[in-house]
């Protein structure tokens, strides 16, 4: 065993254990043993991974139990907790938990760091009195990151928690946006941390606020990541704000997970290794309801129009109903685009520009935030008599019912708002889960798309947490993330990743507001 293998003992293994006992040596060799275990278990119910390769590990691991143990019981005790890892690795191979592709990849880390001719192991558990001072030191911060199997501690990785980071608007005219979607996250994130958090740690969401300006973005991401030293990044609102906090992200290899926007700066091909959606795109949602307007409405493809936020929102949005026209063998030259500037209710020049259209549009899909579309349903709601209006799920469907309603019931009648989460008024297994969460840790607060979506989107998050294990670092979870399959969260449809594929979900669900306010379910086909 080489000084390499300390990794394993490092920090809050073996912070303590300068001068250690032999009963603490053979605790800190039981704790060794329920890390070496499942990875030698993986690797050797993977046919192609050579059996010498296991041997060797387990041909150290047993001296090291020899040197440990005072005593035969002490020796047999060790061992046999050793076999029990051993076993479970095995079974997580078995049963679909990891793959011999990860065992591979665990098994390799293992080598190179224990290659070579071994000291003893009072020269592993002894160090020199610095270095036992400086390791003391770090484990017992507050914030002490964890140490990886053959790797450096962990940005935001603790014993005791696991620190995430969101950067959206908190203020300014979106901010119902940001505060749904961290309120989603957090009630996942409360759920799971009242039974333990995982593998005993808690899981904690820190929030930035950009004000969804693209210019606010690269400071929220640098307080995320350099001061509040975030393991990754959750539910990030917005296009334009993406469009900086990507790279950002990219550049620092730092998990870019579930953020709210369809747009394709995050939906590469191939795609970016750390960026990771749930969500459908806007093509996706463009494309149904174009097809809605086109065959189920039968409005001509030339009465359609689009409006649209002044920036990169709006050109995914309008790329994706170009998209769709094409795809129906229509030229897309003729869409108009009806424009209005992020973060205002700016919608006259807009509105000029429609009533100048010949024949008369009968469709707008709107690709905006709540106040702004809200703004334009009331300008022209009279002026075109049974015009149709459409949003994507980006606009905020409970804003944008609560600001309509408060133009009275006829503005708010028949929009449509497409969907990437079921009906919060529905019972499938997530929603009914959802408001329950909701309900226990956020009393008062009325379910909503949006922190749905959080909610759906932190649950995925989760269980590719669960499934990593206890030794946790950006690297291993993405491995688990791309080779999860066919996931069942409840929502009606499967999730899942792949190397090709990080896009959870390709799901649409049509709705429509009634004279109330609320939503109803409509078919889009």
């Amino acid at each position: 065993m080489t000084t390499r293998l300390t990794l394993f003992l490092f920090g809050a293994l073996l912070a303590g254990t300068a001068g250690a006992a032999a009963g603490d040596k053979t605790d800190v060799v039981r704790d060794l043993a329920g890390r070496v275990g499942p990875i030698v278990g993986s690797a050797s119910a993977c046919r192609d991974i050579a059996r010498p390769r296991i041997q060797v590990i387990t041909d150290k691991f047993a001296a090291v139990i020899k040197e440990a143990a005072t005593n035969e019981a002490e020796r047999s005790d060790l061992t046999q907790s050793f076999d029990r890892s051993v076993a479970e690795g095995r079974s997580a191979v078995t049963t679909g938990r990891t793959d011999c592709r990860l065992a591979d990849r665990q098994l390799a880390d293992l080598e190179r760091s224990i290659g070579g001719t071994a000291p003893s192991l009072s020269a592993v558990i002894a160090p020199s009195s610095a270095a036992a001072a400086t390791s003391a030191a770090a484990a017992t911060a507050p914030t002490a990151a964890v140490p990886v199997v053959g790797g450096p501690a962990v940005r935001g990785v603790t014993d005791q928690e696991i620190r995430f980071g969101i950067a959206a608007p908190f203020s300014g005219s979106t901010k119902e946006l940001g505060r749904q979607m961290k309120l989603g996250i957090d009630a996942a994130f409360n759920r799971v941390n009242e039974v333990g958090g995982v593998e005993g740690r808690m899981l904690k969401l820190i929030a930035a606020d950009d004000g969804y300006e693209p210019a606010r973005t690269v400071d929220a991401m640098k307080q995320l990541y350099e001061k509040d030293q975030v393991f990754g990044i959750i539910g990030n609102v917005g296009t334009p704000t993406a469009v900086v906090a990507v790279p950002y992200a990219l550049e620092r290899k730092m998990l870019f997970f579930g953020a709210f926007t369809g747009a394709n700066v995050l939906r590469h091909d191939p795609p970016d290794r750390y960026v990771f959606n749930y969500r459908a795109s806007y093509a996706e949602e463009t494309d149904a309801v174009v097809r809605y307007l086109v065959k189920l409405r039968r409005i001509p493809i030339r009465q359609i129009a689009v409006f649209a936020q002044q920036d990169t929102y709006g050109d995914s949005g309008f790329a994706g109903v170009s998209k769709a026209v094409r795809a129906l063998g229509v030229s897309d030259a003729a869409i108009v685009r009806l424009n209005y500037k992020r973060n205002t209710v700016d919608v006259d020049d807009a509105i000029n520009q429609l009533k100048l259209q010949k024949p008369p549009i009968k469709a707008v899909v709107m690709v905006a935030t709540y106040r702004a579309a809200a703004k334009f349903i009331e300008k022209t709601h009279d002026l075109f008599p049974g015009m149709i209006y459409t949003n994507v799920s980006f606009v905020g469907s409970t804003a944008l019912a609560d600001e309509l309603m408060l133009l009275g019931p006829r503005y708010a009648s028949g929009v449509i708002v497409t969907q990437v989460v079921p009906a919060v008024s529905g019972y499938s297994s997530i929603v009914l889960e959802y408001k329950n969460a909701l309900a226990k840790y956020f009393p008062g607060e009325a379910p909503d798309y949006v922190s749905l979506e959080g909610y759906v989107a932190a649950n995925v998050l989760i269980q590719g947490i669960k499934r990593a294990g206890p030794q946790l670092d950006t690297e291993k979870l993405i491995d688990v993330l791309e080779n999860t399959r066919n996931f069942d969260l409840g929502l009606g449809a499967n999730l899942g990743f792949g190397r090709a594929e990080h896009q959870a979900s390709h799901k649409i669900w049509g709705t429509a507001l009634d004279d109330n306010g609320k939503y109803q379910p409509l078919e889009l086909e």
